[in-house]
């Protein structure tokens, strides 16, 4: 795909990224910090001895590792297991340099039924020999994985200050050959690290731009099922959809409000790109910008104040914000926020507001980048040549992005320091279009 192309041919043109694509998601960590916080997730005593569908120490220790901030003990390394405090030889571990660890159980549960289970875990620093957290859970075989989710959250708040995002979904679009010249499109939604991946739509004609909702239960998306771009919002638990835009020309790039009552798009109903808001209760459409450029791919400031977009008005493609009044109509003119380098587009605020992330092209590769809003710097986070879409993680921490990988598609995520970075990798084919769910439960589940 030639980024270096009108927005207009961009917008047209994304209906050929899609190639035939696998239904399941791997990790492969390819960066991580040197000197991360020594860390040992000794696997959890399971009930009676008995094997569980999923290993929850596993799934932390995954977690924690792919974030390139810790240095997990591998679980070979191990030759003490202790499942409780009581039993944790400090001196052991601090000879093997791990400061801090976890340590946990799992007992039947018959409040929960058959297959019902309380998950007890236990962090500890080494040095200090004394517990920093502790929390315990109920699940059953189905809540397993969240239940790991959210261990992982409270540890790494505990250990760095910031509330984890590993208790949440991505968004992403795929497609599969299913015979020759013949394509299925699928909208997936999976939990952050990748797996259980659930199929929100399949479709015969192209999907894009997945949005998720504030509160994570909806998607706004692009569907060309009726021969040309139209926005749908869709309900996960039901499924049920409702169509919110198909007016002549191009309806693409939606992006929900924080407080959920508008939708911002970019538009051709009136023979040009450009960016609308509509109020979803009363249907009520805003012009925002009015220019002969291109003005699309829209998203909102966490305050609902003001929006930014990609606009090519000074020549080329660059990043602009307008204010954005209670009834969703523009405040004043656009302003040019991004000035260095000749091509930055597919901008998003992170959800303090305070960076935003965006690609920036410079000698034919197009690399995810951010910049500061109050200093005005720049920095450049990946080291790959064509990345696409950028989304920022519910804690601002990290990225999730779309690049090429072996002549192929596929999600890779960084750390919005550069330092840190994972492969979300495929069997086959192509994954594009990646969304960042917000949380999804309040920052606590545990007694």
């Amino acid at each position: 795909m030639n980024l270096k192309l009108p927005l207009l041919t961009l917008i047209l043109l994304a209906l050929s990224w899609f190639t035939p694509a696998s239904a399941r998601l791997n990790i492969e960590i390819t960066g991580g910090l040197e000197g991360g916080i020594p860390i040992a997730i000794v696997p959890f005593a399971p009930p009676d001895g008995a094997a569980l569908p999923e290993d929850i120490a596993a799934i932390v220790t995954a977690d924690l590792g792919r974030t390139g901030l810790f240095s997990t003990m591998p679980r070979d390394k191990m030759t003490q297991f202790p499942n409780n405090g009581k039993d944790i030889d400090f001196t052991h571990w601090r000879a093997q340099a791990m400061d801090n660890i976890v340590v946990g159980r799992i007992l039947p549960d018959a409040r929960q039924g058959a297959g019902g289970y309380q998950i007890e875990f236990q962090l500890f620093d080494s040095s200090r020999r004394s517990q920093l957290s502790g929390f315990s859970f109920q699940a059953n075989n189905n809540t397993l994985r969240l239940v790991a989710h959210q261990i992982s959250d409270i540890i790494y708040k505990q250990l760095t200050g910031v509330r984890g995002s590993f208790n949440t979904h991505i968004s992403y679009i795929m497609a599969e050959d299913v015979i020759t010249d013949k394509r299925l499109y699928r909208l997936a939604v999976a939990d952050s690290d990748g797996f259980n991946e659930k199929i929100v739509l399949t479709s015969k004609h192209p999907l894009m731009s997945p949005a998720w909702s504030p509160n994570g239960k909806q998607l706004a998306y692009v569907s060309f099922e009726e021969g040309r771009s139209m926005i749908y919002l869709q309900e996960l638990a039901t499924g049920k959809r409702q169509l919110i835009a198909s007016y002549p020309g191009i309806n693409s790039a939606p992006r929900w409000s924080p407080d959920s009552k508008r939708l911002a798009m970019a538009l051709s109903r009136d023979g040009n790109s450009e960016i609308y808001t509509l109020t979803l209760d009363s249907k009520k459409l805003e012009r925002v910008t009015n220019s002969y450029a291109i003005d699309t791919e829209p998203d909102w400031h966490p305050s609902g104040k003001s929006l930014l977009f990609t606009s090519d008005r000074g020549g080329g493609p660059q990043i602009y914000t307008i204010g954005i009044d209670a009834n969703g109509a523009a405040i004043g003119q656009p302003q040019r926020i991004t000035f260095e380098g000749k091509y930055n587009a597919r901008g998003t605020f992170s959800p303090d507001g305070n960076l935003i992330a965006f690609i920036h092209g410079r000698d034919n590769s197009y690399r995810v980048a951010v910049q500061d809003l109050q200093r005005g710097t720049m920095r450049i986070l990946t080291k790959s040549y064509l990345d696409e879409s950028p989304s920022f993680s519910a804690n601002g921490i990290m990225l999730i992005y779309a690049t090429e990988h072996n002549h192929r598609g596929v999600l890779s995520s960084v750390s919005v320091d550069g330092r840190a970075s994972t492969r979300l990798n495929v069997t086959r084919g192509d994954v594009r279009e990646p969304a960042w769910s917000p949380y999804l439960l309040p920052e606590s589940q545990g007694n």
